[in-house]
């Protein structure tokens, strides 16, 4: 009887995983766990062939995820006046989010994704579309954690008003205080901005366009965290900028709201935890990232499409200081754990090139 009974069991956690597991096959011959996704496929495919050149880290990749926060940010958890979150209202309503000063250079994103929002005919959503090229764009940036994707956005009946994206001017108690009010801890604020590592100088300055935040911006790894923390020198621009930029090493630009998290005493430990620690940097962020994609919608609604989102490409590398920089260049700023022990890049110290603009 007890075997009897066993195998009965047995029989039934068979069936059981096979109800889980059972997919469905697509029209292009992808299979998915869910219907809804299918649509999905082809539009994964033609982002990275043709928005992604083939699925390059690049100017085009920086945009797209730079994008997904400037959209969704637009959310309070105290006044809904100040929009429905990552709800594509950046695109739809474009003559009016444009023109506000945080936004200054995200026309290039939203041009570089116009033809591929009005090829989809309605298929998915503005929002949608956004937040899956933004996942997508992750991808070809090698160390990212490959991203979730929740499928179901509902598009944007309004703008967001202004003053919704924190600039980088702005005070660390004004930025804490935004993102706070848009449901996000000091912690979860230093976790989004490892989207930093890959990324660059985006019309901050019209004569310094193009200069990375580290120096590797097409490698998702934790240099940004290493090189914020390092001591600044006035450099000038280089790669044709013209003007002048405070950074470790020449041809990087230091944002001012990035150099004061990296050394307040509210952050300043939890950014040191992501150098020469992209496991703990990659989980952050990804956690801290899905939760900004959903901002003011409705979850139970919504469909998992993960599998959609490709596999990203790995990264070999290792954790560094620049040429020329050593562990006396480092600014400690957190007061419970010393700076993690790292070697430095052999070779003479060189100029970081501009991220070729699209």
């Amino acid at each position: 009887m007890a075997f009897q009974i066993l195998a009965l069991f047995a029989a039934l956690a068979t069936v059981s995983n096979a109800a889980l597991t059972r997919r469905v096959t697509c029209p292009d011959g992808n299979t998915a766990t869910n219907a809804a996704c299918c649509v999905l496929f082809p539009i994964v495919e033609n982002i990275q062939t043709h928005l992604f050149d083939g699925g390059e880290c690049g100017d085009e990749a920086h945009g797209a995820l730079r994008l997904t926060f400037h959209d969704a940010i637009g959310f309070s958890n105290t006044n809904p006046s100040l929009g429905t979150g990552a709800d594509g209202s950046i695109f739809i309503f474009q003559d009016i989010e444009l023109g506000f000063h945080a936004n200054i250079g995200i026309d290039d994103p939203i041009n570089n994704e116009t033809p591929f929002i009005n090829a989809l005919n309605g298929s998915i959503s503005v929002a949608d579309f956004i937040q899956l090229a933004g996942a997508v764009s992750l991808t070809n940036c090698p160390g990212a954690a490959r991203p979730t994707f929740m499928f179901g956005r509902k598009d944007a009946v309004a703008p967001a008003p202004d003053l919704t994206v924190p600039e980088p001017f702005d005070s660390v108690d004004s930025i804490l205080a935004r993102m706070g009010d848009a449901g996000f801890s000091p912690a979860e604020v230093v976790a989004l901005l490892a989207s930093h590592t890959v990324a660059g100088a985006d019309n901050i300055d019209p004569n310094l366009v193009g200069l990375p935040f580290d120096s590797t911006p097409s490698t998702f790894d934790t240099q940004f965290f290493i090189e914020t923390q390092l001591r600044g020198t006035m450099f000038p621009g280089t790669g044709g900028n013209q003007g002048e930029v405070e950074a470790p090493i020449p041809g990087e630009l230091r944002l001012q709201s990035d150099s004061e998290l990296a050394r307040d005493s509210r952050t300043a430990c939890f950014w040191q935890a992501n150098v020469a620690n992209l496991a703990h940097m990659t989980q952050t962020f990804s956690s801290a990232f899905a939760k900004m994609q959903v901002l003011g919608q409705d979850v139970s609604q919504m469909v998992d499409c993960s599998e959609v989102i490709p596999i990203p490409k790995p990264f070999t590398g290792q954790a560094m200081f620049p040429a020329g920089i050593t562990q006396n260049d480092v600014e400690q700023a957190c007061a419970s754990t010393p700076f993690p022990t790292i070697p430095t890049t052999p070779g003479p110290v060189t100029s970081v090139a501009a991220i070729p603009q699209s």
